[in-house]
């Protein structure tokens, strides 16, 4: 499967933004979808990730209450609607697929999009 996010852009702070990540390939509704993010000279950080038929969702606890992520199988597309958004939120936010559910272990996800950037700023 491949995958491109798309959505990040400049924002103040309490603003919100949506991210999609649109996919590709007839076997995209049998993966766990992820969203992780990586802040200058910072570590890789879970942000959510869904179950195939989007049963159940997994937040990172700096995002929990704030971020909700969703799947639409039909359109092949993850989102995530961020909201009450902080200046430590900037980061290039990527999109990822995996065949099981570790929702927070990136190396679980075996597929990856490009990045969109995401900035909050006063």
């Amino acid at each position: 499967v491949q995958l491109q996010a798309f959505g990040g852009g400049s924002v103040q702070p309490g603003g919100s933004l949506r991210l999609s990540c649109a996919a590709s390939g007839r076997t995209y509704s049998t993966y766990v979808m992820g969203w992780f993010r990586q802040a200058p000279g910072k570590e890789r950080e879970f942000v959510a990730a869904i179950t195939r038929g989007a049963g159940s969702t997994a937040y990172g606890d700096s995002v929990k209450g704030r971020f909700i992520i969703s799947r639409e199988n039909d359109k092949d597309t993850v989102n995530l609607q961020m909201s009450s958004l902080k200046p430590e939120d900037t980061a290039v936010y990527l999109c990822a697929a995996g065949p099981s559910w570790r929702p927070n272990m990136s190396a679980t996800y075996d597929h990856w999009g490009q990045g969109t950037l995401v900035t909050v700023f006063s």
